[in-house]
Order: structure tokens, then C-alpha cells, then sequence
């Protein structure tokens, strides 16, 4: 595309394309695998993701510009639906993330649905749960880190097969997207009920919905696992799945898969408690490193 079509583009378009692409790679979905989904040619919705065409959306910005309102007003989004809805929007905007977290966190209290334990002053949760992409070594440093600590380890993805009796595959293949959200909540509704005392190895896309992700802030110590892209690659290939990067073999286009998803979700994930780069040093340092940090989380010995 030449720099002419390019500066032709409308900022809005732009802005919604690049809101669909970072939507679509924080879910790890491909262009394709969406475009079957909801129906609509890839080709459209490379249009789309790309800043092309969509009058039709233009015509409604510029009416909720000249009704002096916002976008997500005009076609109805639940933070619209109420006078107080939109006095607390008002609020919130404009306020930078440490703001939003304590906000956040206040609201979960308020509302009895939990909040950061390090912000309530009290002692950490012991249910300690591992998030990253998949091949960041949450199996693998979760298995020796609850043999360390003397508790269960919960594989939720496992959980997750047992509550819809298939396989994750069978399950987005044969009920799609949301119902697999809604066993993957459960499973982790039933864990934190089940175990005051665990070592918790989440699905990737676990940050993808906030209601279970919020449950997990609210109810476990979250570290996320790290890696570098080429080690996520190699840790996935090595397992024999290729979930979420389409399920085709190690190529140029898996690798942009792979580093979209993660730059997707590098901010939802930023969101636990702690951090720590699996590619870092060998795995027996990187253990005894998870071994320690979680210990003085918990304030155990170390």
C-alpha cells in the first residue's frame, strides 16, 4: 500500500482496526479462524483491521459528535445504560492505571467479590496462580513448585476437559469461543472453593475474559511466567500443540502469531503480582528463583 492510501485513511478507522487486531490477538485468534466465525470474508476483515472503508461507522461518529456524546452512548454499551453508569465513567476517565488498579481493587471489597490481598494489608493468598502464554513453563515450574511447598497442583486446563468431558480442541471446535470462557470460569470458580492451598498453572487466554480474570487477582498470588518468543516456540513444538497459533508448524507466520498474541496480552498479564523471565537462565536457577519469591510472598522459610 503507498504512502498516499495510507494518509488517506480516517484516524477513527484506524484506531477501530487497531482495536480488532489487538482484541483478535489477545483471544489468540487468527484473521481466518474470525472471519469464520462471525461470517464475514477474511478479506473484509483485513479491510477492517487495515483502516478501509466502513462508512457506515464514520456516519456514527459524526452523529454522536454532533449529539455531543460518546460512541459507545450512541450504540448502547452497558457503561451508558444508566445516569450513575455515566457519572462513574466521567470519573474514571483519564485516570492513569495505579489510580484504576486501587479503584479497582476498592470496588471488589465494596461489592464482596474480593481484591488484592497485598492491598488489604493481610497476608498473601495461598493459592498461587501461574499466568503466561503457553510454553512459558507454567506446568513444568508449577509441578516442582507445588512439590516444594507441599501443595495440590491444579493443571485448570485439565479441570476444564473433566467439567465438558472432550478436549479444549473438541470444546472451541464443537461449542466455540464463549462456551469455553464459561468452563474455564467454572474450573477456576471450583478450584478456589476447593483449595485454600494450591499451585494454580492457568490457560494463556485466561486474561481474555475479565470476569475469571478478575476472580483470579481477587483470589490467588499471580506471578506471570515469561518468555522470549523463540523459547515459547520451541517449549510449544517440543509439547506437540500448536494451540494458539492456529495449529500450523513453526514458519515465519507462527512466530507473527505468536509475538501478536503476546504483545496483545502482554498488558492484561502485567496485571499479577509478580514476574519472572523463564528465559532468563536454565530451569533449575529459574525454579529455585520461583521456589524463593513465592516463599517470601507467602512469607515462608526460605
Amino acid at each position: 500500500m503507498d504512502d498516499d492510501a495510507e494518509g488517506d485513511k480516517h484516524p477513527f478507522l484506524v484506531s477501530l482496526g487497531e482495536r480488532v487486531r489487538a482484541l483478535r490477538s489477545r483471544r489468540g485468534i487468527t484473521r481466518k479462524a474470525l472471519a469464520l466465525s462471525a461470517e464475514v470474508s477474511e478479506r473484509h476483515l483485513a479491510n477492517l483491521e487495515y483502516g478501509l472503508g466502513n462508512a457506515s461507522i464514520l456516519i456514527l461518529l459524526q452523529v454522536a459528535q454532533a449529539l455531543q456524546c460518546s460512541l459507545a452512548e450512541l450504540i448502547g454499551d452497558v457503561t451508558t445504560s444508566s445516569p450513575e453508569w455515566l457519572l462513574l465513567r466521567e470519573l474514571l476517565e483519564g485516570r492513569d492505571e495505579a489510580t484504576l488498579r486501587r479503584v479497582r481493587v476498592m470496588v471488589g471489597e465494596l461489592l464482596g467479590t474480593g481484591g488484592a490481598n497485598s492491598e488489604r494489608g493481610v497476608a498473601r493468598s495461598s493459592r498461587v496462580a501461574l499466568i503466561g502464554l503457553r510454553g512459558a513453563g507454567k506446568s513444568t515450574l508449577g509441578q516442582k513448585l507445588a512439590d516444594d511447598l507441599g501443595f495440590p497442583f491444579i493443571e485448570l486446563s485439565r479441570h476444564i476437559e473433566q467439567f465438558a468431558g472432550c478436549t479444549i480442541t473438541e470444546i472451541q471446535a464443537l461449542y466455540g469461543q464463549n462456551a469455553y470462557r464459561r468452563y474455564e470460569r467454572r474450573a477456576l470458580e471450583e478450584a478456589i472453593q476447593t483449595y485454600p492451598e494450591a499451585v494454580i498453572a492457568t490457560p494463556g487466554g485466561v486474561v481474555s475474559d475479565p470476569a475469571t480474570f478478575n476472580l483470579l487477582l481477587a483470589h490467588c498470588t499471580t506471578v506471570w511466567l515469561h518468555a522470549d518468543p523463540e523459547d515459547h516456540m520451541k517449549r510449544v513444538i517440543a509439547q506437540g500443540d500448536m494451540r494458539p497459533m492456529g495449529g500450523h508448524a513453526a514458519s515465519k507466520e507462527a512466530m507473527e502469531d505468536l509475538k501478536s498474541i503476546l504483545a496483545g496480552r502482554a498488558a492484561f498479564y502485567s496485571k499479577a503480582e509478580f514476574k519472572l523471565d523463564t528465559s532468563a537462565q536454565p530451569l533449575e536457577a529459574t525454579q529455585a528463583a520461583l521456589r524463593d519469591l513465592v516463599r517470601q510472598a507467602l512469607r515462608l522459610p526460605v
